[in-house]
């Protein structure tokens, strides 16, 4: 069979020998391209991936998480939150558009329960939910040719490819990383139904629009914004530093816990400088 190829593959003198037809006729053009040529112990296999299809799927996504769907684009990812009524995160995950497929990128021990949940709202919409385990994501520090995280550049590149069973787990890695940056993701961090999504640093990591129109939780959330009245932080400590009241994590193995703290609290703790210069701005 002939080798399918993408003009970027072309402009780069790579071949997508290792795609199946099966697999390349689902995929959409991002998911076509992204995968330029193979990179070892890069798979994050603590993340699965829900396929979001069918003529209703963006509107449906629209009305319920924290992100405008119906702009994203293939190769430009975004950061998105599920929430509770009252605005406080019950899901967090990655948005990555695969045509007018979306697919949700999301804890592997969640995808379950997130499934289940979006099951419940779909209703009579034609929409079609599933896991896909055709892919995998993907992340290294420098990835250059590869879409940047979302949510913080320095948390390095992201980004999905076909399944491989023999690649290295980079999960343990990207977590050391992404909490030396101070950035919280997860139901053991966040914690479910347990913290307002803008608690979560979620203004400053991109995981919200405010132009979009609403969503479940949206009216909380956008009455904390417009009055500049978020008063307590997750944040990453040492955890010789942590609040054993306020400790949402330890994390013994980092020597890190995360702990959610009031904002007057946080005075004297060395805060990565995206939350740093979030905290240094007049509140209303």
């Amino acid at each position: 069979m002939k080798k399918r190829t993408t003009p970027f593959d072309a402009a780069c003198g790579v071949a997508q020998d290792r795609l199946q037809p099966a697999q390349g006729e689902r995929a959409g053009k991002f998911l076509a391209i992204a995968y330029l040529k193979r990179m070892a112990h890069t798979t994050l296999y603590d993340r699965a991936l829900i396929r979001v299809s069918g003529e209703e799927a963006r509107p449906f996504l629209q009305g319920l998480i924290t992100q405008d769907v119906l702009s994203l684009t293939e190769g430009s990812p975004r950061w998105a939150g599920l929430l509770t009524p009252q605005g406080k995160a019950l899901f967090d995950f990655i948005l990555w558009a695969d045509g007018e497929d979306i697919l949700i990128d999301c804890e592997e021990r969640a995808a379950d329960a997130l499934l289940k949940r979006l099951t419940l709202y779909r209703l009579r919409r034609k929409v079609v939910l599933d896991r896909d385990r055709a892919w995998q994501v993907h992340w290294a520090r420098d990835a250059a040719d590869r879409p940047l995280d979302p949510r913080l550049p320095a948390l390095g590149h992201r980004w999905l490819a076909p399944a491989e069973e023999d690649d290295g787990d980079a999960s343990a890695d990207f977590r050391a990383h992404r909490l030396s940056l101070g950035v919280t993701e997860g139901a053991e961090e966040l914690g479910s139904d347990q913290t307002l999504w803008l608690e979560a640093n979620a203004e400053e990591l991109n995981g919200v629009d405010y132009k979009k129109g609403c969503y479940v939780g949206q009216e909380n959330t956008a009455r904390m914004h417009f009055r500049s009245k978020v008063n307590r932080r997750l944040v990453v400590v040492p955890l010789a530093a942590s609040d054993p009241k306020r400790q949402r994590l330890a994390l013994p193995d980092l020597g890190l816990a995360v702990d959610h703290l009031r904002v007057e609290d946080m005075a004297g703790l060395d805060l990565p400088a995206w939350l740093s210069a979030a905290l240094a701005e007049p509140q209303a």
